[in-house]
This record gives structure tokens, C-alpha cells and sequence, in this order.
């Protein structure tokens, strides 16, 4: 179903000319062998796993730099643990989701086998749940820093416990996953999907499935962010009227470094709304017109599923914006990479001039360095 490709960035598992099969619980044997057509590395799939690589290239590198950042610093506040927890979930979506994504998407059928059939569909879930619930823990931990000011001491505790919670959930939420994907070949064709074919007897118990999924994936973790930061701007917009006419102290600047971590926490929060809202929408749709899959171009829902992965990117980059000893870091680990380059052309130069002067010896022509730093031949 489409919306397992949501969660778990399936391929789809059948593609019938001439068949009608509303989910994969339908029987396949019912159609005839010459109604089978076997699922193609389409233009619209290519693309998807290019944007893709592209996405994991630019993720796993902003996010490993925040996270150097974040465990470099001597003094650890309790935002930085919310920081760190978010961009761990960040690169298993990163290490899990969109490699797996790409692989598959090659590869149509699924070769691995059925022990890593369930545990990669779990991961990828995992990696799912965690992001988002992370999410609700950073939108908790403001809402009672600007609603409950006085319990900041019990701040680092209270996160530590709530993240732990999130995490231990996100095993919990995504562990059907464990006993629901298994290998399936397709009957009198040589194809091999790993899917939940077969793993619900009833349409009625796929759906609730589905409905759980998503109300635990994303409804819940939405509306609790949604509650919180609406509270949030309420209270802010009250002090406001309140303070309006004191003198500006020291706690003035205080409240104006909170102000700048709340508004990271919210940009961020908002860029997991913008990103995944339009996929998970286009899941619901399917739901209630499950007919409507096969209507809809196929590149809307590569489209929109790309634009949900697009959140892993943006995280570094809100974070960054907010955050001066991140753009430090990130300068620091440019220049070295720069240095490491530049030491690799002058070590490639050195073994270039020996090649020529041994050249030179022997009458062949040099050999040189041209700006790509490939070798050929001038005379």
C-alpha cells in the first residue's frame, strides 16, 4: 500500500495490467501470469534515487558536523542533549532510510533476505519514529522553560528521562514491523518483494494498522507540538504586554538568548511539519480511494516523498543559523578537508616530478598534473 511506501519507503510490490487489486492482501494467483508486469526502473525512480544521494551526502555530513559540535563542548546545557538526541535521529534516518531507499528502488525486487527484510523495515521505522518524537521532546522541554520558568533546575533530569521514554517507544511503535514484512514471491513469476502480503487476514486489521501507524507517526507527535508552541506564543505575547514600560536589565538578555533558542526549536518543528504534511496527506487520500494510486503520476509520490527526506537537511542548517560555535566548527572542518586536499596534490605533485625526472633519465616523454588532478601526457 502506499502508505507502507510512506513509512518504509517500499517499492510497490505488483504492477497488474489488467488486474485489479486494491492492497496486497488481494490474491495474486487470480490473475493470469500473462497480466503480470514486473515493476521497472522507471525516469521518475531514477531520479528519486539521485535526489536521494544527493539528500545522504549533504545530511550525513552537516549532521555529523553538528554533532562534533555538540560533544566538543566542555559545558553541556540541557538543550544540547535535545540537540544531540535530534541529530542522532537525524542520521539514523540518514544511515537507515535513504540508503536502504535508493538500494531498493534499484534493485525493485529485495534480495537481502528475510532476516534483513525485518530488520531494515524495523530500523527504517525506528528511524521514523524517533525523529519525530524527539521532536515532541524538545517541544515539552520549551513549553515548560517559558510556561514554568522556576523548574529549570530539574530541566536536565526531566529531558533525560523524556528522551529516554521517546527512544524506548520508537523500538516499541515500530517492533510489528519485526513479525509484519517477510519474503513473498510472487506465484508462477520469478520476483521476490519483501512485504506484509499476507500478514493480515482481514482488510479491516490492515487498516487499523495503517491508522495506528499513523496517528502514532505523525497526528500525535503533531498536535502535541502544535499545542505547545501555540501555549507558547500566547504566554510570550502576555509578558509582552506585561513588561511593556520596565527598564531592560540583565534578565532582558537572558530572555533574549531563550527567545533564540525557542525560535531554532520552532523553525525546526515547522520544518518537519512543511516537509512531511504533504506526504502524509497523500497516504490518508489513498485510504479512503485506494483507487486513486493508480491515477496519480508516479512522480508525485517520489516528489513528495523526497520533500519529506529534505527535513534531515534542514535541521543543520536551522541549527547553524542559531548557533556561532556551529559555523566555527563547520569553517574548522572545511579548512581541514581543504588542507587534506592540498596536501594529497602536493604529495601526488612530488610523485609526478620523480615519475618525470625518471623520465628525463630514460628519454620517455613527462608526465604532469592537470587541474583535476588526473595525470596524462605532455610533450
Amino acid at each position: 500500500s502506499l502508505f507502507q511506501v510512506m513509512t518504509d519507503g517500499e517499492p510497490p510490490m505488483n504492477a497488474l495490467h489488467g488486474c485489479s487489486l486494491p492492497d496486497e492482501n488481494s490474491s495474486l494467483s487470480a490473475c493470469p501470469k500473462e497480466a503480470w508486469l514486473e515493476p521497472a526502473f522507471t525516469l521518475a525512480a531514477r531520479t528519486r534515487v539521485v535526489v536521494t544521494s544527493c539528500f545522504f551526502m549533504v545530511a550525513a555530513c552537516s549532521n555529523s558536523v553538528v554533532l562534533y559540535s555538540v560533544t566538543r563542548k566542555r559545558r553541556k546545557s540541557h538543550v544540547q542533549l535535545l540537540i544531540l538526541s535530534l541529530t542522532a535521529a537525524d542520521l539514523l534516518v540518514t544511515t537507515i532510510v535513504m540508503p536502504l531507499d535508493a538500494v531498493w528502488n534499484i534493485t525493485i525486487q529485495w534480495y537481502a533476505g528475510d532476516s534483513l527484510c525485518k530488520l531494515l523495515n524495523f530500523l527504517k521505522l525506528f528511524a521514523m519514529y524517533s525523529a519525530a518524537l524527539v521532536l515532541v521532546v524538545i517541544s515539552l522541554d520549551r513549553h515548560a522553560a517559558v510556561l514554568r520558568p522556576f523548574s529549570f533546575a530539574n530541566s536536565n533530569r526531566r529531558n533525560r528521562v523524556m528522551l529516554s521514554v521517546a527512544w524506548v517507544l520508537s523500538a516499541l511503535l515500530a517492533s510489528p514491523q519485526l513479525f509484519l514484512f517477510h519474503l513473498y514471491t510472487v506465484p508462477g513469476v520469478n520476483f521476490t518483494q519483501c512485504v506484509t502480503h499476507g500478514s493480515f487476514k482481514e482488510r479491516w486489521q490492515e487498516t487499523t494498522y495503517n491508522m495506528f501507524t499513523f496517528t502514532t507517526l505523525y497526528v500525535t507527535p503533531l498536535s502535541v507540538m502544535v499545542i505547545c508552541y501555540i501555549r507558547i506564543l500566547f504566554e510570550i505575547s502576555k509578558q509582552l504586554k506585561i513588561n511593556q514600560g520596565l527598564a531592560r536589565g540583565k534578565d532582558d538578555h537572558i530572555s533574549k538568548a531563550r527567545m533564540k533558542t525557542l525560535t531554532m526549536t520552532i523553525l525546526i518543528v515547522a520544518s518537519f511539519i512543511v516537509c512531511w504534511t504533504p506526504y502524509y496527506l497523500l497516504g490518508l487520500w489513498y485510504w479512503f480511494q485506494p483507487d486513486m494510486i493508480r491515477q496519480m503520476p508516479e512522480y508525485v509520490n517520489h516528489f513528495l516523498f523526497l520533500f519529506g527526506l529534505l527535513h534531515t537537511c534542514t535541521d543543520p542548517i536551522v541549527y547553524g543559523l542559531y548557533t556561532p560555535s556551529f559555523r566555527e566548527d563547520m569553517k574548522m572542518c572545511l579548512k581541514g578537508l581543504k588542507l587534506t586536499l592540498t596536501h594529497q596534490e602536493k604529495s601526488l605533485a612530488v610523485i609526478v616530478e620523480l615519475k618525470n625526472k625518471e623520465d628525463r633519465e630514460q628519454g620517455r616523454p613527462r608526465s604532469s598534473v592537470s587541474n583535476g588532478g588526473t595525470m596524462h601526457t605532455a610533450f
